[in-house]
This record gives structure tokens, C-alpha cells and sequence, in this order.
């Protein structure tokens, strides 16, 4: 391992492979350190044994007990390979307890995945694009006779930021990671312009549960699109990766939440890291815990790390890119800041207002559900995630009828329910990976119970969700924990998370807009009350973390200026998800590899 790189990438999911597949090929050189293992599928692997598992159970492991001193002291939960050991590596919430007092407590959530991929492993591939009024809220709620629901002191109006960049800008770095990653999908009805061509691979055939989506939005006039998803149907070029010789071998709810052995699902490691590994000039340093950064004047000057075996290092880059999923970048800028305080800190810490790790999102997010009338049965194990979505609440005559500070697409979820042991896993299971927790209170579901529930729910369930922009709050924030440390003896990431009234009132809405396609769809007798889940589960982040280090044109305003890089710094970016001012009304993780095309770009000028 040298000591010097033209680029050192903290991170290797949709932030920072963009980059480092695009300066290795310019002939850049470029390390890239990662905290997690590197898995690869079985094509990779001599003998064809991948470490990802097609197994429900590869997330649940032995039941271990939280031993931090925090408020779910002694909750029992679950690791995966590709998670932290809650007891050495927590994130920590605030939140309310029975009586409405505040207590902390441990989560597994913000963690996105630790491994060569981060995220995309694990994802179930949604790939959309965000619209160009996601990049242009403070227009939209400053306009002229603007009025919302619950926004009675103008919180909206006066929060709501526009991207320093616009839609046209991005454009042609969506239509790149698209070709590049390996997308299938339609563009027809989407509200976004593929003014640089459609790049999707042609979707598969949809499973026959979805035609009551397809019914119910047509009785709406709510035109829809197969929902692009992050999985190879046919050969991929740009990766090299052969796609399936039977269809049916990619047409598994195994691809979501799980890591796919086959490689079929469009990682970052397979379909843009792969392709460059075994180059003289890029270096993958797997199992590698950065703990913290060192400026000279505005310059980083050193990244150091921990090796597996916990020697440390210290490397220096031309520039550095921080893309560790926004809860830990921001970390690790904390953690920076104070470890190096006459160096790193007066940069990260000049001008900005409190903002490194103010305006923290995740999304709106909630729908409805319900189950097909009996005696109908789908075999869910042959789908994907998701097979049609909408952008009807993006339009803004249905945002300006409704009184809604930003839009949201609707897609249905294909693969829930498609697995028994996944079906009853996670009933009531909050915060925590807490396996079977529902039946631990529900002692009714037993005996009888428990085959009746199965056979009413097995393969009979069907959901919407939407995705919408949450209101960004400076109170919602990422900060380092006053007493809670990691194995290394570091401060844990404490999130301060809560909804503003506008949140709940869009909720509501859009869960109503999900409700009534299922009702119009032919199964209003089995449907559920079409009730909001998600928007009392503060810390249920899942994958998507955002903000904390936002990028804008005004370093009182944000962290970042608009080609992501830290205002007082003339080489530190970052690239995760971190640098959204809003959160947009779809799925990020394609909109943060567009980006991270769109900064690998702007270095290239600037090396």
C-alpha cells in the first residue's frame, strides 16, 4: 500500500463507487477503504460458493443482549455479517418514552449495511429518478397564493430549500448510472425528462397480484410505469455480467432485503467496482475502520485507519471523499473535529451556523395494505420488489389541491409477504431486529392461530408505499452521544429525529391516495384501515439517510457548496446522502450515484 493517492474514497456504496469507478478508468490513482468485508456472488468465487446465502435466516444469527447503558438495556436483538455488533458500534435515538419523557436508546437502524457495496447489496433495487420539483421546493412553497395544511406559522415556506443544482444538470448523471449500474424499467409516464435517452433494460413479466394495482390506478386515472429496479434482466455490458439464461432465476423476493449470491442485483460492487478491481491503480482495502481525518490549514492532509487486525495507518489523497452513508460521515467529521482540534476543526466548524449535522432527514413514508380475497394465492417468491409505481402525486395541480409542500411516488411492494418465516419475523418488530417479537406479546397466535394467520397472509398480501419529502428541521439533527462509545472508544452517532405537523397531514393524505387504489382495485373487503405506518417510528431509517452535511450556495446555510465540497476545505467532499438539502419524493440511492458521476466529473477537471 503506498501513502499517497490522487483520491482516498471513505466508503464504497452509491457515493463513493461512482467516483472511484470513473478516476481509476481515467487513470487516477485511488484507494478506497471500506469498513466492511468484501462478498462476492458465486460467479466470482472459485468453487461457486458466494458468502451471501439464499436464506431467510442470514439476518438473524444468535440472539444477543444490549448491554450499553441506555434505555433498552437488556433488549434482546439480532446481527447480521454485514451489520455492527450493536454492543460495539451503535447508533443511539432520542425519543419518548409511554409518558412522553425523553430516553436514548440503541438501534441498528442508520446502518445502511457494512460491506464492499454498503447499501446496494442489500436494497431491493428501487431506482427512481427524483422530478425536477424535488429540486425546487422553495419555489414551489414561495410562489404566489401557496397554502398548506398544518403550516400555520409558515415553518414550511421559510424551511423549504431549491438544489444548487437543477434537474438539467443532473439529467445526463442519472442517464450514466443507469447504463452503467444496470437498471430495468419503463419510461413512459414518468414525470421526469429522459432527455439523454432511455438506458433501462426491459423489465420482466409483473406477478398476477399486481393487477389489482394496475385496476385500481386505471379507475383512478393515475398513470403508472413498471417500477425501475436495480436488477439485470439480460446481459450488461458495462460490467461484464452475463444476465439470467431463465428468466425465473432473477424473479425472486430473495433479491430484496437479502445480499444476491447470482449478482443479478445491480450492487455497486458488481456492476462499478468489479469492473476496475484487478487495475494496477486501484486499491480496495476491505474491514478498514477510519477514525478520523487531519487538515494542514484548508487541506486534509491525512486519513487515518485501522487496519483488520487494528494496526493504524495513514494515507494522504489529492482529495478525499467522505461517502460513509450520511449518519457516519457526519460522525466522522465530529470525531474529526475534535480529535484534531487546532487543524480540522476551526475548517469544518468555520461559517457554517451549526450546520454540520443540522437539517438530518430521512422520509415520509407510510401506505396501505390488504389481502386478496380467498381462495387466491401468489407464488411471491417469483417477483421483485416491486412491479408498478406512479408519479399522480408529483403533479403540482395534485400538490396545489391538496395543500402539500412537495409530491411522492407510489409503488406497490410485490414481495411482501412472500416468504413465511419473513411474513411472521417481523410482526410489531420495531427499533430493534427483534425476531419474532410480535408473538412474544401475541400469545393468541398459536396452535390453530398461528396456521390461520399464515394462510390468510401467506401469499395473499398486497401493499403500497409512497416515498415523499420530509420537512427539513434544524432540529433534526446528527450529534456525537455525551457518554455512549464504540469498541474503539469513540463517541456513537446520537440522532435527534422528530416530525413536523405538515409530515403528519402529508402522511395521512398520500396513505389515503395508497388505500384508495387498493379499494378501486377489487379488494375493498379485505382491506386493512389504511393506516399510516411509519410516521410514529422516529428511527425507522432503513436505508434511506439523508442530509445532516447539506450542499447550497451559502456557507451560513449549509455544510457543502454545490460541487460537495466542505466549505473551508479545498480537497474534502462528501458524496453520500448526506449533501441533500430535501430528500425527494422517491427512493436515493440512484439520485446519489448520479451525483457522486456528476463530482467524479468535477474532480477530473480539478486533478
Amino acid at each position: 500500500m503506498d501513502e499517497l493517492y490522487d483520491i482516498v474514497i471513505i466508503g464504497s456504496g452509491a457515493g463513493g463507487s461512482p467516483i472511484a469507478h470513473q478516476l481509476v478508468l481515467a487513470g487516477k490513482r485511488v484507494l478506497m477503504l471500506e469498513k466492511g468485508p468484501l462478498i462476492m456472488p458465486q460467479y466470482q468465487v472459485e468453487g461457486r460458493v458466494s458468502g451471501f446465502k439464499r436464506d431467510e435466516l442470514i439476518s438473524d444469527g444468535a440472539e444477543k443482549i444490549l448491554r450499553l447503558d441506555v434505555d433498552n438495556h437488556g433488549a434482546s436483538y439480532y446481527s447480521s455479517h454485514v451489520e455492527p455488533d450493536l454492543n460495539d458500534e451503535p447508533h443511539v435515538y432520542r425519543r419518548s418514552d409511554d409518558q412522553g419523557k425523553p430516553i436514548d436508546a440503541a438501534t441498528i437502524e442508520g446502518y445502511t449495511a457494512q460491506v464492499v457495496g454498503g447499501g446496494t447489496q442489500l436494497y431491493g433495487g428501487v431506482s427512481l429518478r427524483y422530478t425536477p420539483r424535488d429540486l425546487t421546493l422553495a419555489q414551489w412553497n414561495n410562489r404566489e397564493g401557496a397554502a398548506l395544511l398544518d403550516d400555520p406559522n409558515e415553518e414550511v415556506r421559510r424551511a423549504a430549500r431549491d438544489w444548487p443544482i437543477t434537474y438539467e444538470t443532473l439529467e445526463p448523471y442519472y442517464a450514466r448510472a443507469e447504463e452503467l449500474v444496470g437498471i430495468n424499467g419503463e419510461t413512459v409516464n414518468q414525470l421526469k425528462p429522459f432527455t439523454s435517452g432511455n438506458h433501462y433494460q426491459p423489465p420482466l413479466q409483473y406477478n398476477p397480484i399486481s393487477e389489482h394495482v394496475k385496476t385500481g390506478m386505471d379507475a383512478l386515472a393515475m398513470k403508472y410505469y413498471r417500477t425501475p429496479l436495480a436488477v439485470i434482466t439480460q446481459d450488461h455490458a458495462p460490467s461484464g455480467r452475463q444476465g439470467p439464461q431463465n428468466g425465473d432465476l432473477a424473479r425472486t423476493s430473495y433479491v430484496n432485503r437479502y445480499g444476491d449470491p447470482m449478482g443479478f442485483k445491480s450492487s455497486t460492487w458488481v456492476s462499478l467496482l468489479s469492473p476496475i478491481h484487478e487495475r494496477d491503480n486501484f486499491t480496495l482495502l476491505p474491514n478498514c475502520t477510519v477514525t478520523h481525518l487531519q487538515s494542514e490549514g484548508s487541506r486534509v492532509s491525512a486519513v487515518h485507519f485501522l487496519d483488520p487486525d487494528g494496526v493504524e495507518h495513514s494515507v494522504s489523497g489529492r482529495v478525499v471523499v467522505v461517502a460513509c452513508s450520511a449518519i457516519e460521515s457526519v460522525r466522522l467529521l465530529k470525531l474529526s473535529a475534535e480529535q484534531d482540534k487546532t487543524g480540522f476543526a476551526p475548517h469544518i466548524n468555520q461559517d457554517n451556523n451549526g450546520m454540520l449535522g443540522a437539517y438530518f432527514l430521512t422520509h415520509c413514508f407510510g401506505g396501505a395494505s390488504g389481502l386478496v380475497s380467498k381462495p387466491s394465492r401468489f407464488d411471491k417468491s417469483q417477483s421483485l420488489d416491486s412491479d408498478f409505481a406512479s408519479d399522480y402525486c408529483h403533479r403540482d395541480e395534485f400538490l396545489a389541491a391538496e395543500k402539500l409542500w412537495a409530491g411522492a411516488v407510489i409503488y406497490n411492494n410485490t414481495s411482501d409477504r412472500a416468504l413465511p418465516l419473513a411474513l411472521a419475523r417481523n410482526v410489531d418488530s420495531h427499533d430493534l431486529d427483534t425476531l419474532w417479537d410480535g408473538f412474544n406479546q401475541a400469545t393468541n397466535i398459536c396452535g390453530q392461530a398461528m396456521h390461520e394467520f399464515l394462510d390468510d397472509s401467506f401469499g395473499r398480501g398486497l401493499s403500497l408505499t409512497f416515498m415523499a419529502n420530509q420537512v427539513p428541521q434544524k432540529i433534526n439533527r446528527i450529534e456525537l452521544h455525551p457518554t455512549v462509545r464504540d469498541k474503539w472508544g469513540r463517541a456513537v452517532a446520537y440522532i435527534i429525529k422528530d416530525w413536523h405537523p405538515h409530515d403528519h397531514a402529508l402522511m395521512e393524505r398520500l396513505s389515503k391516495q395508497c388505500y384508495d387504489v387498493l379499494s378501486k382495485g377489487g379488494i375493498e373487503n379485505a382491506l386493512s384501515a389504511g393506516e399510516v405506518y411509519g410516521k410514529d417510528e422516529l428511527a425507522r431509517c432503513a436505508n434511506h439517510i439523508l442530509g445532516g452535511a447539506r450542499f447550497g450556495l451559502d456557507s451560513t446555510d449549509s455544510v457543502l457548496d454545490p460541487d460537495c465540497r466542505a466549505w473551508g476545505f479545498d480537497n474534502l467532499y462528501v458524496t453520500d446522502g448526506s449533501f441533500m438539502p430535501t430528500s425527494g419524493g422517491a427512493n436515493p440511492t440512484l439520485t446519489i450515484e448520479a451525483n457522486a458521476f456528476r463530482v467524479a466529473d468535477i474532480l477530473l477537471g480539478r486533478l
